[in-house]
């Protein structure tokens, strides 16, 4: 029974942005257009549950979540019923647990869910819980906790090492956008131009408002399978599971793992695993769902993914090369930039988009797509965090 094939079987998520519902509402809605999606599983057929979430327990007020969750999708777990808490990498995370699981023979149908609720009445309270989410005695105290000045400050190092400009930041919020304009699930449905992205209001230069991505609420989720127990319930194609990786070389900002801040070796390290354990290279990459939290990201992400060599990043993006019709497509969906990011069940949404690439059935479909890739990075890019998915084995 040990070392099965591991596939995804079904997918899922409610609308995201500004809701007037609860995380179990939200993950109620996930579920229930999860469960539509492979009507041939019957709730009782789930074993398992790995709910993804971090701020639960603060701006929604439900610790514990995953059992309360279960009851209210109407599944009884009998293997796994947890929360996974990797803020970003949440929903990534959890994948990796269920594939681990069902690898083993630990658990036959799990699905993995999550998804935050971070509107709150006061809006200052989610820029404070998220001083939560580095280090709270070291980086907290300096305030280090709010993402848009890290990751100005990495955009800063990237442009003076490599001269990459705002007009290639912008490039990636304008594909991002558009990609996001016909989903009917994004927080943002409406494509911008580049003099738009250029001139918006400054966050933290050079990063503007379209650079960031939303506070979001919103939930998905996924239901990962045997190999022989997909063949049963699906005639769809089978997507695998083929490898996956989780780097994470510190916490403290001052212990940073690279030369500067755009040096991102952790990723590097999570990679160089994930490729090998697919048995796949960068080229083989069809099509790939990267973590745009800022748009400085994406342009780092492409190097360090190795599409393209350290330092290429920006003008790779300009030139279309993560677009469709270039080398690969990147965030299809429109990506975190027009998704939006409510933390646990971004890794899910990722997962999603990629399954239904590689089965042909995505809004913005990448041609041929038969290797897919999504990667979160997590906190105050501390932990990188990668699957590899095909259509075979």
């Amino acid at each position: 029974m040990a070392d099965r094939n591991v596939c995804i079987v079904g997918a899922g998520m409610d609308r995201w942005g500004v809701r007037e519902a609860s995380i179990v509402d939200m993950a109620q809605e996930a579920a229930k257009d999860c469960f539509d999606d492979v009507p041939a599983l019957k709730k009782e057929d789930i074993d398992g549950l790995l709910f993804a979430s971090s701020y639960c327990g603060r701006s929604a007020f439900q610790v514990n979540a995953a059992p309360v969750v279960a009851e209210r999708i109407g599944i009884q777990p009998t293997s796994i019923c947890t929360r996974v808490d990797t803020l970003c990498a949440g929903g990534s995370s959890g994948i990796i647990m269920a594939t681990g699981l069902i690898k083993a023979g630990l658990a036959d149908v799990v699905m993995v869910a999550g998804g935050e609720k971070l509107y709150t009445p006061q809006r200052w309270e989610t820029y404070y819980s998220e001083m939560a989410s580095i280090d709270h005695d070291w980086d907290g105290a300096q305030g280090m906790g709010l993402p848009p000045p890290f990751f100005s400050m990495t955009a800063q190092d990237h442009m003076k090492r490599y001269g990459t400009t705002k007009e290639q930041l912008s490039a990636v919020s304008v594909k991002n956008r558009r990609n996001g304009a016909n989903n009917p699930k994004a927080q943002f449905q409406k494509a911008v131009t580049i003099e738009e992205v250029i001139n918006a209001r400054a966050v933290v230069p050079p990063l503007g408002l379209f650079d960031c991505t939303p506070i979001t609420d919103g939930c998905a989720a996924v239901i990962l399978v045997s190999e022989d127990k997909a063949k049963e319930l699906t005639d769809r194609p089978l997507v695998y599971v083929r490898g996956t990786a989780q780097a994470s070389l510190h916490s403290m900002s001052m212990n940073w793992p690279g030369e500067d801040l755009s040096d991102w070796v952790h990723l590097r390290t999570a990679a160089k695993k994930a490729f090998e354990r697919a048995r796949v290279s960068p080229e083989d990459v069809d099509v790939a769902q990267t973590h745009d939290c800022f748009t400085i990201s994406e342009i780092i992400e492409m190097e360090d993914l190795g599409f393209c060599k350290k330092g290429e990043g920006g003008a790779f993006v300009e030139s279309g090369q993560s677009d469709f019709g270039g080398k690969v497509p990147v965030n299809t969906d429109g990506g975190l930039l027009s998704c939006g990011h409510p933390f646990g069940a971004t890794g899910i949404r990722q997962a999603m988009e990629i399954f239904f690439q590689l089965q042909g059935r995505a809004i913005n479909q990448a041609k041929d797509a038969k290797i897919g890739l999504t990667h979160n990075l997590s906190g105050l890019n501390v932990e990188h965090t990668i699957l590899i998915y095909g259509r075979e084995p």
